[in-house]
């Protein structure tokens, strides 16, 4: 039974592609991420294939490992999210705008303005992907002998969402009056002021930044944990998730559609996406051999890094032929950690260079090679099975694989009535089939609860 349209992302890491060798490439392009015109063509190329979100990861630290592997990794360093993001919202009509910001190294305040502006600067295009920095190297950017630990960075999380949105809060539509002849330019009755004082944050607004045509941003969130997956049932409006296979996709989907009514929250009013990498060319053949091209450009320093990364052990020192073994758990290893086991638990025997190699295709998230049925087959088949609401696409090699997607993939999918032929709405959430958040949401912490409108001028 069809179940609709699903919706598409474009995640834009810096590098030349979501592979981690695709800068190695013939065709890659270096210094892809440095270069905002490049970046500007490949969101205006994601428009033209009418994606929803142009999705933009962040990084607050250089070091994801040591510099003998930094040395190596091409995404090192890149353009501020926010600044690639306003510079794109000049040059773009309807695709939504959205990029990470951590509740663990920011201020709700200063956070909360920054995505009004870009939403505001946007036409209502905005959406904030709510991260917590799972990087202990972070702390040290900003003067910290250690890194939040986790069940804190989340309890801080669920605080700063709530300040930021009482802050989105502040304006209506109405309270703007413009009222020349009287002299009145807002309504201070309309007017909400947040007094917030919780467990970590002491807050009060109003905000300084009017509202949007949506009214605030869209919110994203991509934790997997069980912190992640409450934190997405009451705050999100889309995940970005990160599962490989079908059926712990949809055990994934299942569970955090589950938690919602707890939060006063309908199913349909949150879309689950999990990233895909495409290889997709005019045939099954092509395509692999394509993969198989970039698969023999990893670096094996890179490869180690990226698993030390994943799973919370340090293995630079590794052979990578070594037998690749199930890890204990680790403070340091999280959700990426677990799969890294169930993959060695279904594959016994794989080695090191197997485990990268099969991690690096798609940066941990789903894989699909092959000719546009291929891909279509795929996507609908997740679809469908309620494992998703539609996918974030990972493009291995940057431009080529997106363009191969939006002329391939997308003329296939919308043959079978799987994706629009255009845009729905004027702004990302209407876009997406939503509707605004209420505010505060059910069962909100006791931590949380502490706001109130104060009459204006006081």
């Amino acid at each position: 039974m069809s179940r609709g349209q699903m919706k598409l992302g474009m995640f834009y890491w810096p590098g030349g592609g979501q592979h981690m060798a695709a800068w190695r490439h013939p065709q890659g392009i270096a210094d892809f991420d440095v270069s905002m015109p490049r970046i500007i063509e490949l969101a205006q190329l994601a428009e033209r294939g009418l994606f929803d979100m142009f999705f933009m990861a962040d990084s607050l630290s250089f070091w994801r490992g040591p510099l003998a592997a930094m040395s190596h990794d091409s995404a090192g360093a890149w353009i501020e999210p926010m600044t690639v993001m306003a510079a794109a919202a000049q040059h773009i009509k309807h695709i939504g705008l959205v990029c990470a910001a951590s509740t663990t190294y920011d201020q709700p305040y200063l956070l909360a303005r920054r995505f009004a502006g870009l939403d505001l600067a946007s036409g209502g295009r905005a959406g904030w992907n709510l991260i917590t920095s799972g990087n202990e190297n972070v702390a040290q950017s900003f003067g910290h002998a250690q890194h939040v630990e986790k069940s804190k960075r989340y309890s801080m999380a669920w605080e700063f969402a709530h300040v930021v949105r009482g802050l989105w809060q502040s304006w209506r539509p109405e309270t703007f009056l413009r009222d020349k002849a009287s002299g009145n330019f807002i309504d201070p009755d309309t007017l909400f002021v947040l007094e917030h004082e919780g467990e970590f944050y002491k807050v009060r607004g109003p905000l300084i930044v009017p509202p949007s045509a949506q009214g605030e941003p869209l919110m994203v969130q991509a934790g997997a944990s069980p912190e992640g997956r409450e934190l997405a049932a009451a705050t999100a409006e889309v995940v970005f998730a990160a599962q490989q296979h079908l059926e712990t996709a949809k055990a994934f989907y299942a569970d955090v559609k589950r938690r919602m009514p707890a939060y006063g929250r309908d199913a349909d009013g949150l879309k689950i996406m999990p990233g895909l990498t495409c290889f997709v060319a005019p045939t099954r053949e092509q395509a692999q051999a394509e993969f198989d091209e970039l698969q023999e450009l990893i670096d094996p320093v890179m490869g180690l890094a990226m698993l030390t990364n994943r799973m919370g052990i340090d293995l630079s020192k590794f052979d990578p032929d070594d037998p690749a073994s199930i890890i204990p758990d680790n403070p340091r290893g999280g959700s990426r950690a677990q799969l890294i086991n169930e993959l060695i638990a279904r594959r016994p025997g794989m080695t090191l260079r197997d485990l990268y190699k099969h991690f690096a295709g798609a940066r941990g998230h789903g894989l699909v090679i092959g000719s546009a049925k291929d891909v279509a087959d795929h996507m609908q088949k997740w679809f469908e099975e309620k494992a998703c609401d539609g996918f974030n696409i990972m493009p291995p090699l940057y431009p080529r694989d997106l363009h191969r997607f939006v002329d391939l993939a997308v003329p296939e999918l919308q043959r079978r009535g799987l994706y629009r032929k255009a845009y729905e709405g004027t702004t990302l959430r209407e876009d997406l089939g939503l509707t605004r958040l209420p505010w505060p949401v059910a069962k909100c912490p006791p931590a949380q609860t502490a706001q109130k409108a104060a009459p204006a001028g006081q």
